[in-house]
């Protein structure tokens, strides 16, 4: 077609002075290729600007999740250890394993049924044992007040430690309360006790009434034999040597 109605082609009104000459496929790979040389970028690097972008909401994602994990970790590592946190075991509802030998502080003979009428606290402990630093004053402290009045005691059974080291300990603390060796004994394997600190707590009628693990408080103690007596906590809540562990018998 020529003349005027050249320009004309499916209803459109092409200006010859604007229209644009049709550029082949080759032509456009040529003009890529040109545009990536004039900006001095490699074409391989756009690439990996895209693929950059696209992990970028990952790699903020696993950013966060690290610092969340920092900030937990430090509050574990400086919260004070769990205290006074009752456990569940077969001995609870039973008649205490009997334990007799001679005190490692004293050399005094020692045994359990002898302090029936008054309730214990059967501590297992190692001077290795952190948390069993910590909780030792604890101990004393209870062991002060209650022996006043003579309604609980504290006995000391020693897991995995060097006698003169239990001795030292005993003495630097000023505690005097009986301390026996269980290591190389039945009594570990009585108690089923695999870790330190754990604790005991023995009615008046002999029976093991509560399992304590991760330390102890005197103010927690006293307030476990109170809801086990149910009696008001500390020495000044009445003699509690004739009062029964629910569902026991004295024997």
């Amino acid at each position: 077609m020529s003349g005027p109605d050249a320009t004309a082609r499916h209803g459109r009104v092409l200006d010859p002075e604007v229209a644009a000459p049709t550029s082949s496929p080759a032509d456009a790979d040529a003009d890529a290729a040109t545009g990536a040389g004039a900006s001095g970028d490699d074409p391989g690097a756009v690439d990996a600007g895209g693929a950059d972008r696209r992990r970028g909401p990952i790699f903020f994602l696993a950013i966060g999740i690290a610092v969340v994990l920092a900030v937990f970790i430090g509050v574990l590592a400086t919260r004070d250890p769990s205290s006074d946190r009752t456990a569940d075991s077969p001995l609870v509802g039973q008649v205490a394993p009997p334990i007799t030998g001679s005190s490692l502080t004293d050399g005094q003979p020692f045994d359990l049924d002898a302090l029936r009428g008054q309730w214990v606290v059967l501590n297992f402990f190692a001077t290795w044992c952190v948390p069993c630093r910590t909780e030792h004053p604890e101990l004393l402290s209870f062991s002060r007040r209650h022996s006043q009045i003579g309604d609980a005691s504290v006995v000391s059974v020693v897991f995995d430690d060097d006698p003169d080291a239990v001795r030292q300990y005993f003495e630097d603390n000023d505690s005097t309360w009986p301390v026996i060796d269980g290591t190389g004994t039945g009594v570990i394997l009585d108690y089923a006790v695999a870790a330190v600190p754990e604790s005991f707590i023995i009615s008046p009628s002999g029976y093991v009434v509560a399992k304590v693990t991760g330390g102890v408080t005197s103010v927690g103690l006293d307030q476990l034999i109170a809801d086990l007596s149910g009696e008001q906590p500390g020495p000044s809540g009445g003699n509690s040597a004739t009062t029964q562990a629910p569902g026991t018998a004295t024997p």
